[in-house]
This record gives C-alpha cells, structure tokens and sequence, in this order.
C-alpha cells in the first residue's frame, strides 16, 4: 500500500521538475514561479518548497539570481545558467521518454500520415472497416488515395 509520505514526496519531485519548466521559459522571481505554478497545475504549491529548491539549484550552480526592482519592492530574479539549461533539457527529454512510454498504449495511430493521436481523432468506417484519422483531412485524402 502507498503511503501518504510517499505520495507527497512524488508530488514534490514534479513540482521540481515543474520548478524547472518554469526557470526554462525565462528569469522568474520566487513569487512568480507560485502563480504560475497556482494557474497551470490548478494547485498551491508552498513556499517551503519553492525558495529552499531554488537555493539548491543555486549551491549547485544550476541556476544564478539578480536583485531587480519589481514595482516597490527589489526582488530575486531567477534564472538558468547554460548548465542548467543543459541539465533541464536533458530532464525533460527522460521524463518525455517516461510519458511517451505511459501513453503509447493509449494511442492510434492515423491511417492515413501515421501520426499518434492520443484523444479526440476522426473516426470513419471505409470499406467495412473502423478507421482512425487525426483529422477530416486526413480521412478525406485516404479516400482520395484509395480512388488511384
């Protein structure tokens, strides 16, 4: 059975990764990356869990900070160093691998350009058979295909 502990600490793990993301897009202050983090995740992450990750990516030279003013006030303005970038690209390259390998069994593949679609697509049944499409454009050009 999992514990609650460990569903907090995987938790925590993406929203570092997410941290990440986030320092990836551009310079953030502190403040900023919880908003974000508050309207795209539709959660609250904590303060404890921002400033402290942030400050260890900073020991390890992952990321630098600069003082800026920021309306009245001089905030930290975060930023990825070309070693962080580095090392963000090559996290979210094995997450997406990890993605990649959860969702391949959930997709289709478009019977007439062959890429993956994952929801939605376009059904239609062509010569007794269910086929799956990405799009109308798609199953229209098949058919096209099949007249030749």
């Amino acid at each position: 059975m999992t514990k609650q502990s460990d569903i907090n600490e995987m938790v925590s793990d993406f929203s570092r990764v997410y941290i990440l993301t986030i320092l990836h897009e551009g310079p953030v202050h502190g403040y900023e990356i919880i908003n974000n983090f508050r309207k795209v995740i539709g959660k609250d992450i904590s303060p404890s869990l921002v400033y402290p990750f942030l400050k260890k990516l900073e020991q390890k030279k992952l990321v630098t900070h600069t003082l800026k003013p920021v309306g009245a006030k001089k905030r930290k303005i975060f930023e990825l160093t070309q070693e962080g970038r580095e090392f963000s690209e090559q996290l979210f390259k094995r997450f997406s691998e990890l993605i990649s390998v959860a969702l391949e069994p959930s997709l289709e593949v478009c019977a007439h350009c062959g890429c993956k679609v994952y929801e939605g697509g376009y059904m239609e049944r062509i010569k007794d058979r269910d086929l799956m499409f990405c799009c109308i454009h798609c199953a229209g050009a098949y058919k096209q295909s099949l007249k030749k």
